[in-house]
């Protein structure tokens, strides 16, 4: 059976990206070829300065070959995100396909602008690098840090419930200069966009949603990471379009993780996480409220969301998702309850 060689060139290149172990060994289980083979598919990426080789052969580790690199510290006062763009970003994209380059510009400058009207930091460091499959960018500053800002501006009891309110869409702490709209749709434009300040992070992933982690390293500052696949068919436009109400190019549409209103340990039980997990919602006309990662709701939870919330804004369209069971039947009972008040006399 023929080799698919364009499939195994990518396999072995992402196995280098994530490591670089065993390359060779993984191949031959994967496309059932001798290791003879998956050696010299390998020394072709060798030679073609896609991977770097080290270490002996029996435990060999393969690394993806940095193509293009640039990053450089920038004093903020003063700076201009679409300067820092051309100077940093664009010479290391400007081969690579229109929609892709269009990706990192906007994702790049508005990480950038966000550093320099929000961070307060004395320098901003902006990088970007790319290998054969991928290119990853990054904007860190040294500043108070993006959570603790947010917990601050929008008087939060925590920290952690700023990641909600970035997962939402629509927040800005500088509501005359900012839309709060950079940070959501760039989020859902690279294939992974993280951030990072203090222990905690925001991480979205093609295919997964936005979810809160704690993170061990208490940096200062804030550092936003993105990667994107260089090959990528994604447009800005694919990603506006999604969130927009039909025939709008308005933003009027949201995807809500709901396990965001819970810390680890907790269920969902209370109104206040409710109200927690509906502020600011009223800002958008459809609100999709994915419930991944949540086995069960109370009472209390499911009745202020969907009764008295939904009550209260009624030319709100709030769609649940991927409930459970236990979640959709505690939906079911509050549902049959306000529709029977309603037509009680």
């Amino acid at each position: 059976m023929a080799i698919d060689k364009q499939a195994l060139r990518k396999r072995a290149l992402l196995l280098a990206e994530a490591g670089g172990k065993n390359v060779a060994a993984a191949l031959v289980a994967e496309f059932h070829i001798s290791r003879q083979a998956a050696n010299r598919h390998l020394m072709q990426l060798v030679k073609d300065g896609d991977i770097v080789p080290s270490g002996l052969t029996k435990a060999r580790i393969y690394q993806a070959a940095i193509k293009q690199e640039a990053g450089q510290l920038f004093p903020r006062e003063g700076l201009a995100e679409d300067l820092v763009w051309r100077s940093i970003g664009a010479p290391v994209v400007k081969d690579l396909p229109e929609n892709v380059r269009d990706i990192w510009h906007y994702g790049m400058t508005e990480m950038i602008n966000n550093a320099i009207d929000h961070s307060g930091s004395p320098g901003i460091r902006v990088a970007i690098r790319r290998t054969a499959l991928h290119t990853f960018g990054l904007v860190a500053d040294d500043g108070e840090g993006i959570f603790l800002k947010i917990q601050r501006a929008l008087g939060l009891a925590d920290p952690r419930e700023s990641i909600l309110e970035l997962a939402k869409g629509k927040l800005t702490t500088d509501p005359k200069n900012h839309t709060g709209e950079g940070i959501f749709f760039s989020s859902k434009m690279f294939d992974s966009f993280t951030i990072f300040s203090g222990n905690l992070r925001f991480l979205h992933d093609d295919g997964s949603r936005g979810f809160l982690m704690e993170h061990p390293a208490d940096a200062p500052g804030t550092f936003v990471c993105m990667e994107l696949a260089n090959d990528s068919t994604r447009t800005p436009n694919d990603v506006f379009y999604q969130y927009a109400a039909p025939d709008e190019l308005s933003f009027d549409k949201t995807v809500v993780p709901v396990r965001l209103a819970q810390y680890e340990g907790e269920k969902l039980v209370s109104r206040s996480q409710a109200k927690r997990l509906t502020a600011r919602l009223e800002k958008f006309k459809t609100v999709i409220l994915d419930f991944t990662g949540v086995e069960s709701i109370g009472q209390g939870f499911a009745d202020e969301l969907f009764r008295v919330f939904a009550a209260a804004h009624p030319a709100l369209d709030l769609v649940p998702m991927h409930m459970t069971t236990a979640v959709q039947d505690m939906t079911n009972r509050i549902l049959a309850g306000r529709d029977m008040k309603q037509v009680l006399p």
